[in-house]
C-alpha cells in the first residue's frame, strides 16, 4: 500500500512519521518546520500530530525553496500570505531576483579569489624553484608583498594602482 493511500485512509491526513518517509527528511526537522511556522499539524486525540495531506507538497516545496537559498522566514512570511488566501507571487519572485543576485555577487567573489589563488601559486613555483632544499621560501609572506587582503569578505584581491597626478592611465 503507498503512503498516499494509506494517508488517505487515515482521513486525508499524516502521522509525522509517515510524512517524514515520504518527504524524504526527519521527524525533527518536520518540528522545526512547525515552530518555525512553515508548516502544520493538528492534534489527534491521542495528542500526536498529524498532518493535513497537503503538507506533503508543501514540505517538498519547503526543501527545493531552501536548496536554492530561500530561509525558513522568507517562506515562513510567504506562506502566511498564501495560507491566508493571498498572492504572494510578485514577492517570491522578488526574493528569487535577490537570490540570484547574490548567488552571482558570491561567483564573481569566487572566481577573483580563483584568479588570486592561481597567480599566488605561479609565483610560490617560482620562488620555490629558487629555494635550495631545507631553507625557507616565506610562501606565506610573500603574500604580505603581492596584493592586500580585502578585509569584509577574506577574498584576495588586487590593489588599485595607483596614478600620479597628470599621469595618463
Amino acid at each position: 500500500m503507498s503512503m498516499m493511500k494509506r494517508s488517505a485512509s487515515s482521513g486525508g491526513t499524516w502521522r509525522i512519521g509517515d510524512l517524514a518517509r515520504a518527504t524524504g527528511v526527519s521527524t525533527d526537522t518536520l518540528r522545526h518546520y512547525e515552530r518555525k511556522g512553515v508548516l502544520h499539524s493538528l492534534r489527534a486525540k491521542n495528542g500526536y500530530r498529524e498532518y493535513p495531506e497537503g503538507m506533503l507538497e508543501r514540505v517538498q516545496m519547503i526543501r527545493k525553496a531552501l536548496a536554492i537559498g530561500f530561509t525558513l522566514d522568507e517562506l515562513r512570511a510567504v506562506l502566511n500570505v498564501f495560507d491566508r488566501g493571498g498572492v504572494p507571487c510578485r514577492e517570491v519572485r522578488n526574493l528569487a531576483a535577490n537570490k540570484l543576485s547574490q548567488i552571482e555577487t558570491h561567483l564573481k567573489e569566487v572566481i577573483a579569489l580563483r584568479d588570486e589563488l592561481k597567480e599566488a601559486l605561479k609565483d610560490w613555483d617560482k620562488r620555490l624553484a629558487k629555494t635550495a632544499s631545507g631553507e625557507r621560501a616565506n610562501l606565506l609572506k610573500a603574500l604580505a608583498t603581492r596584493n592586500g587582503l580585502h578585509s569584509s569578505t577574506g577574498l584576495l584581491l588586487r590593489k588599485p594602482s595607483i596614478r600620479k597626478k597628470g599621469q595618463k592611465a
